[in-house]
């Protein structure tokens, strides 16, 4: 495929042209959560302890530039402002899902517990510990 020019940046490849949409750390997460239900920032945040807010922000206006997300302001004080996926968004999300579980799949292959499996061993002891 030849080299081609978008919003001043030459791209290699369409996965390369791809990744510039949804690639980076925090992306794919916030789509994620997202896709499962409207979200106001703070609730973002909470579900996404390791990310800062600057980063947080930064993100949110990248998805909102690309029209992967939406974002309403409600005439409140102290203003209110929600996020859904859009439509366009909701494309990605199956491509989201397989590379979870990839992702999930090298975890296993590599003995890396997963939180879930995590959560559940404690749910147990703690439940042997009542015993």
């Amino acid at each position: 495929m030849p080299d081609f020019i978008y919003d001043h940046k030459v791209y290699y490849n369409p996965v390369e042209f791809a990744l510039h949409f949804i690639g980076g750390t925090w992306k794919m997460p916030i789509l994620w959560r997202l896709n499962k239900q409207t979200m106001r920032y703070s609730e973002l945040k909470k579900t996404l302890p390791h990310i800062t807010h600057k980063m947080l922000s930064s993100q949110l206006r990248e998805l909102e530039k690309h029209e992967l997300i939406t974002r309403k302001v409600y005439a409140a004080v102290p203003p209110k402002v929600e996020y859904t996926i859009s439509a366009k968004g909701k494309k990605v999300v199956p491509l989201i899902s397989s590379i979870r579980d990839y992702g999930l799949a090298m975890m296993k292959e590599k003995g890396i517990k997963t939180a879930e499996k995590t959560t559940a061993v404690k749910a147990k002891r703690k439940s042997a510990k009542a015993d």
